[in-house]
């Protein structure tokens, strides 16, 4: 085992995870992201050659492969829900800028298990770094369900196919995720898995007044919005490659100051969202893509 205390502990979260078959990913140090390069910078070589492989898809069990990853770096742990058999209840922690006496995520979830009768049973729960709460549950046979956003609830996100959970042990900047209660992973209550089977309601995106003039950047919102809400899961035309994409071309309306940017960023954002994309991964993602195309964009007239 390696010297470095740092990675031993992470080594050690690492391996417990795996001992559970649950497949772990490295994350960056001291972060939550995961290494390695994202799908929209894949350069389709080594391991990507035919084609861009996620975190999930590297995620692994391998033992001599975790103690070869985590003995060179300190990385966080990420554990890939789906292919763990997973569903987490991420419980989100206000953000600084809401208003004090606004609804936690678990302030939220008790709201929805009175308003339903329901509860919600004992099973493994993990303190997240911000002071929120991650709850385990087996994912229920047969059914695949994806990542949500608020779908139960405000603050309330889960994470299953498509996703992954930063594991107890390891640390950011804000604290460090620790085991709460180390009871047996209970299987997801029915009705929880039968409110997140049900078909999402399609996503309502708001277009705020604009100036005259702006017809074409509209058009060219609207359709950009579909276009990501219809994009796969994976490859050259997966979620994330064609979220940035279409960022990308609608960020030439707003260089050109035929529309504002936060009607731009608040559209697309909900158009990822709705693909089951992480809202922190959308927000980056978008931001990116506008950043570069308002930078590098050429004037142009406005567009009648």
């Amino acid at each position: 085992m390696t010297s470095n205390p740092a990675c031993s502990l992470l080594l050690a979260s690492a391996l417990s995870a795996a001992e559970r078959n649950w497949p772990v990913i490295p994350l960056h140090p001291w972060a939550k992201r995961p290494a390695g390069h994202p799908e929209r910078a894949c350069p389709r070589t080594g391991r990507c050659a035919n084609g861009h492989r996620k975190p999930e898809q590297r995620a692994t069990t391998n033992p001599e492969l975790i103690h070869a990853t985590w003995g060179a770096r300190p990385y966080n742990v990420g554990i890939a829900t789906g292919p763990a058999g997973l569903l987490v209840i991420d419980l989100d922690v206000l953000k600084p800028e809401e208003p004090k006496g606004a609804p936690d995520g678990a302030t939220s979830l008790a709201a929805l298990c009175e308003r339903t009768g329901q509860t919600v049973p004992r099973t493994y729960r993990v303190r997240t770094a911000r002071g929120g709460e991650h709850l385990y549950f087996t994912a229920p046979p047969g059914v695949r369900l994806k990542n949500s956003a608020d779908r139960l609830g405000k603050h309330i996100d889960t994470r299953a196919w498509g996703g992954y959970v930063v594991a107890p042990g390891s640390t950011t900047p804000d604290g460090t995720y620790e085991v709460t209660d180390d009871a047996p992973v209970a299987p997801l209550p029915a009705w929880l898995a039968s409110l997140l089977a049900a078909p999402p309601k399609p996503a309502h995106v708001e277009l705020a007044p604009v100036r005259d003039g702006t017809r074409a950047a509209n058009t060219a919102l609207e359709r950009e919005c579909a276009v990501i809400q219809a994009a796969a899961e994976g490859g050259p035309n997966g979620r994330n490659n064609t979220l940035h994409k279409s960022a990308c071309k609608v960020a030439r309306f707003v260089a050109w100051g035929h529309l504002p940017r936060h009607v731009a960023e608040q559209a697309i954002q909900a158009a990822g969202e709705a693909t089951g994309l992480p809202p922190a991964e959308c927000r980056t993602t978008i931001r990116s893509a506008m950043d570069w195309v308002i930078a590098h964009a050429t004037p142009r007239q406005a567009a009648s």
